[in-house]
């Protein structure tokens, strides 16, 4: 079986894992350090405040961004459940803006559609590693004095305009998943350039601790720290990240290539300017295709091929969250995007012959 993801790792990494194991000191320690550094220089931000995933990253830039009960916060409904989940740990009421068909990201114009006396932050979600139109939405965010938090958890080394992920909003949100593009098993990072912000984070992160003395508290926080074994991994799996990115781009564009005269299928995009990192490879299986989605799901796996739907239903349709008002029919886009994406592997490891494998596959519909 083609796996739909898998982690690039190598000796590397399971000798810095080794060494601080060795060395008796695991939790968060001077790893994380050097970690956080090495990420801020990568995203070309003030500071990276390690966490332990990338909710928690979510949650931690939401209250450093003083996101209270009573406050709303725009964001997409196709996306993983922790971008809205976050917001509602606050207290707060995710307001859902509906998407752009070619990118899947959130759409500047729906967002300004939204806006009340109660909208207090956007946050914008950079899609299977496409970043979203930040020139848009920072320019609604000026406008209307909002916060704008990025939730990058799949868009590690994106670029706009040579700018990286991570450096568009106020605050940035991180994923280290064990599927993401670069991995510790389950990690997670804020950027910002917010002194007041990066120092709300890691007191947060540290159950409200000052760390000017040992039980010192001034204010409610969480276990969200990273341990040193993870961020021993990262440091070696930044020393790969370009590779790992120039690979998934590279086999995105050969599946895109091999792909393109299948009808019924359409092919991800990416806009100018843009470099999207392909944390996921997903294809739109329109009407006039062979197959509906759920038979080529079936199709796929009794041909050795992986593939997976991110995401099958849109937020606003959650139990938790249809309770606050919403219903279907609410963000269309959404509704039927999400009955139409499949994602197929494009992870590093993948092999030309898997490639065709995958591309043959599609070709033995014709």
């Amino acid at each position: 079986m083609i796996p739909i993801a898998k982690p690039f790792i190598s000796d590397e990494e399971i000798k810095a894992a080794a060494d601080v194991l060795n060395s008796g000191f695991i939790a968060q320690g001077a790893k994380v350090g050097i970690f956080e550094e090495l990420f801020a220089r990568l995203c070309g931000t003030k500071h990276a405040i390690a966490l332990n995933s990338g909710t928690a990253a979510l949650h931690t830039a939401l209250k450093a961004a003083g996101i209270k009960q009573g406050d709303e916060v725009i964001t997409t409904p196709f996306t993983f459940i922790a971008t809205a989940n976050t917001i509602l740990m606050q207290g707060a009421k995710p307001v859902f803006a509906d998407i752009d068909e070619e990118t899947f990201n959130i759409c500047p114009s729906n967002i300004e559609q939204k806006i009340t006396k109660k909208t207090k932050a956007i946050i914008s979600v950079d899609l299977f590693g496409h970043l979203c139109d930040y020139d848009s939405i920072n320019e609604i965010a000026n406008k209307h004095e909002l916060v704008v938090i990025e939730d990058s958890c799949q868009a590690v080394n994106a670029e706009y305009k040579g700018k990286k992920a991570g450096s568009f909003g106020d605050a940035a949100a991180f994923s280290f998943y064990a599927t993401k593009n670069i991995t510790c098993g389950e990690g997670g990072a804020l950027t910002t350039d917010n002194k007041d912000y990066a120092e709300a984070s890691r007191l947060f992160r540290q159950h409200g601790r000052s760390g000017m003395q040992e039980y010192e508290y001034i204010g409610l926080g969480f276990n969200y720290r990273m341990t040193d074994i993870c961020a021993a991994i990262l440091i070696e799996q930044l020393k790969k990240l370009d590779l790992i990115t120039e690979k998934r781009i590279e086999n995105a564009e050969y599946l895109s290539k091999g792909l393109s005269k299948v009808k019924g299928i359409r092919n991800p995009i990416v806009k100018k300017g843009f470099k999207h990192v392909f944390h996921q490879y997903t294809i739109k299986v329109e009407d006039n295709f062979k197959l509906n989605r759920n038979e080529l799901i079936n199709y796929l796996k009794e041909k050795g091929i992986g593939s997976a739907v991110y995401y099958p239903q849109p937020l606003h349709l959650c139990s938790h969250i249809r309770s606050l008002g919403y219903k279907k029919g609410d963000f269309p886009i959404s509704e039927r995007l999400s009955q139409k994406v499949v994602s197929l592997p494009v992870h590093p490891s993948l092999t030309k012959e898997q490639l065709n494998h995958v591309i043959g596959a599609f070709g033995e519909l014709e």
